[in-house]
């Protein structure tokens, strides 16, 4: 969340940070919001009966602070089709693999027991279905033999600061949107693992 604030700041996103909400009360984007001078709402699941009584207090919030659209960052809870219709298009993700591949946890132990070459980090815009949603960007960091979880887990965070940032400031910009099932940038179809990103 701070490389995108950071990149807001600095003119890179013409957006405005208006709200952080975590169901976590110790998340450290709620601190960096504090420092930022951003408003935060810690907002405890588990006082909630479900899922969907819960993404509806969530939609209140923001529709409170007037947001245009959500950028998840560190948000771990499935989200219900409460918030993500409310926000449809208009909700981005990033997820640590190269998505189809490996949605969910553990990704990178997944993709080093499963042999792969490669891994990386897909900038996605969120559907009901977890992690399933049309691919924005994605960057792929090779596999080295001497990798463990921890080492190749750096390696894709550097790339995610950079990819996550560009697609947001794209989405800020009116060039990427979300339509039918479909990503477009500039109105073209994207592809469907998105737009490869590589150093």
């Amino acid at each position: 969340m701070e490389v995108i604030l950071d990149a807001i700041d600095q003119g890179h996103i013409p957006a405005t940070a208006h709200l952080v909400i975590s169901n976590k009360a110790d998340a450290l984007g709620l601190a960096t919001a504090r420092e930022r001078g951003i408003p935060s709402i810690f907002c405890d699941h588990r006082d909630y009966e479900s899922r969907e009584a819960y993404d509806h207090v969530l939609v209140r919030h923001l529709q409170d602070h007037q947001i245009d659209a959500v950028i998840l960052a560190g948000f771990m809870r499935i989200l219900s089709p409460v918030l993500i219709r409310e926000f449809e298009g208009k909700m981005l993700n990033i997820h640590p693999s190269l998505l189809p591949k490996y949605p969910g946890l553990h990704t990178h132990q997944r993709a080093l027991d499963a042999g792969d070459t490669e891994a990386g980090a897909t900038v996605h815009f969120v559907i009901e279905e977890l992690d399933a949603g049309a691919a924005v960007l994605q960057a792929r960091v090779p596999i080295k033999e001497s990798d463990d979880a921890a080492r190749l887990s750096e390696r894709v965070l550097q790339m995610e600061h950079i990819i996550y940032p560009l697609a947001v400031k794209w989405l800020a910009e009116g060039r990427i949107h979300w339509q039918g099932g479909a990503a477009y940038l500039d109105h073209e179809p994207i592809p469907e693992h998105g737009v490869q990103f590589s150093m």
